[in-house]
């Protein structure tokens, strides 16, 4: 008996976040290599395209980086603002909500990201309004998260 086909594998917005990656995978490698420079102003384009409340969101996340973890370098990652180690891997990143349609937008942290805590522990965090104690929340995640920098 054939498996009924549930559709394509992938959304249209997962199918656009893989292309992201590729070239964004491209623009880091080779003899077009971007520059620094050139990746922090995606970074800036992208936050500067979002809407409101997420733009609030994006620029205080950026803003927390490049005053708590200036070691971290801005660029994109499968389309989404994110902050590298010297080795060029994702520490953490931001997923605005309309990137894949959500109800709230994600602050994530990669596997280099140092937040192990016993046998069990978040990676990625609902945001959906700043207030002094998140804000506070995400300067400490983020330093523990480039402890080991």
């Amino acid at each position: 008996m054939a498996e009924k086909d549930s559709g394509p594998a992938f959304s249209e917005e997962e199918r656009a976040a893989m292309k992201e990656r590729s070239r964004e995978v491209k623009a880091t490698r080779g003899k077009g290599k971007a520059t620094p420079e050139e990746l922090a102003a995606e970074v800036q384009a992208k936050i500067a395209s979002m809407d409101e409340p997420d733009r609030v969101l994006a620029e205080t996340i950026h803003r927390i980086v490049q005053e708590h973890a200036p070691q971290l370098s801005p660029k994109l990652w499968y389309g989404m603002q994110s902050y590298a180690d010297k080795s060029g891997k994702s520490v953490v990143f931001f997923q605005d909500a309309k990137k894949f349609k959500a109800r709230y937008a994600t602050l994530g942290f990669q596997e280099v990201a140092t937040l192990d805590d016993g046998e069990m522990w978040p990676t990625s965090y609902a945001l959906t309004k700043l207030t002094p104690e998140v804000e506070a929340r995400i300067i400490e995640l983020i330093k523990r998260a480039t402890a080991h920098e």
